[in-house]
């Protein structure tokens, strides 16, 4: 049997079935009572001894309009448990609770016990687009793609190391060619990459990075640099870069926030079962910690001690960030991948590609009538 906050419970797998269980004896009450019931309700003080002012709460059980019927409201429950941001919500507004954050770390092996049946070469039907997030080391180049579904969930379908010096322009090729790959969607349809977050960061390598990005932005391709605190997921410098691009500020934060709630919470963060067992200690290699600063709350991530690398969790962060750049109409796309598509919202290329994916009319291929 589920439960609902304290008193409302059903069969499992059955919202439609949802009671309320009496704390006092344990029967089972149902919706069509609920009127009486509140009826001869009264308020019942919790701390008489506070003379001052009073105070009170009532959550959605309670309420005797439609849409908050026990079996409306469980079902509202079950369907928010995969999406941190709606679970938030749910307790804050419906059920008059404050929202208190999940554990600091998360849990490596269970994450890898989650790993499914799919990967580039093998597209889930809910993969509607892709992006990827590039980090920048002195031997080599880190890359994970990432798929996106309708309801916003992630799912990572492949992690790429490419070694080689980032001064060496065939290492950058490397990149060209992943960003040409193209892999066949379940509906028919090729899908490839139509953004690309390269971290530009501090280092060695930032004027290489924008070599790279600048020329080929109109393929949103975008060099990063990541900034902590509270910012935007995404934004583009309002000026220029030596080089006439633009640089793209990503509030890695508030990013990797959402991700280990997602990782925490539900099933939001989907992984192949390509992924090798390193990926998933680099995912879980740092926690989030919270100082206080004048006396308000701050939150920032931090190294786990003992775990050196971190690619994989910056790469999805970065990769996060460039799905916020894409513009992307569901309808229209999911249309599109159905052959469903209305010819004035997304045109279908039929011919080659001769370039980079781009997020207007190339960004799909007709996989049977080129």
């Amino acid at each position: 049997m589920e439960i609902l906050w304290v008193h409302i419970r059903w069969d499992e797998g059955k919202p439609e079935t949802a009671k309320f269980c009496c704390p006092a004896c344990g029967s089972f009450v149902d919706e069509r009572h609920k009127f009486s019931m509140v009826a001869a309700g009264r308020w019942r003080a919790t701390k008489p001894e506070v003379k001052s002012h009073a105070g009170f709460k009532l959550n959605a059980l309670v309420s005797l309009i439609a849409n908050a019927s026990w079996p409306q409201l469980a079902a509202q429950w079950l369907a928010a448990q995969d999406d941190p941001g709606a679970l938030q919500v749910f307790v804050n507004t419906v059920l008059a609770e404050p929202w208190r954050e999940a554990g600091e770390l998360v849990d490596e092996s269970a994450l890898a016990s989650r790993a499914e049946n799919f990967g580039l070469d093998n597209l889930p039907p809910e993969v509607l687009a892709i992006t990827g997030g590039c980090d920048v080391q002195d031997d080599r180049l880190e890359i994970s793609v990432c798929g996106w579904g309708a309801d916003s969930s992630c799912l990572v379908l492949g992690h790429f190391v490419l070694f080689g010096s980032p001064d060496d322009n065939s290492l950058w090729a490397e990149v060209d060619a992943l960003l040409k790959a193209r892999w066949r969607h379940p509906y028919g349809r090729l899908l490839g990459i139509e953004a690309l977050a390269v971290d530009s960061g501090d280092g060695d390598w930032t004027q290489k990075v924008y070599d790279y990005a600048f020329p080929r932005a109109r393929h949103r391709i975008m060099a990063i640099k990541g900034m902590g605190g509270s910012r935007p997921i995404i934004k583009a410098s309002e000026g220029k870069m030596k080089g006439g691009g633009r640089l793209w500020i990503c509030g890695v934060d508030v990013i990797k926030t959402q991700i280990f709630s997602r990782l925490q919470r539900g099933r939001m963060i989907r992984f192949s079962n390509t992924l090798e067992a390193v990926y998933y200690e680099q995912l879980c290699s740092e926690r989030r910690i919270v100082r206080y600063v004048r006396g308000k709350p701050i939150r920032r991530f931090e190294r786990i001690t003992g775990r050196v690398r971190a690619e994989a969790l910056d790469c999805l962060t970065y990769a996060f960030g460039a799905r916020h750049a894409l513009p992307l109409n569901i309808i229209h796309r999911e249309q599109a991948l159905r052959g469903e598509h209305q010819p004035q919202a997304v045109q279908i290329d039929p011919g080659e590609p001769t370039g980079w994916v781009g997020a207007g009319p190339n960004w799909i291929r007709d996989g049977g009538r080129r």
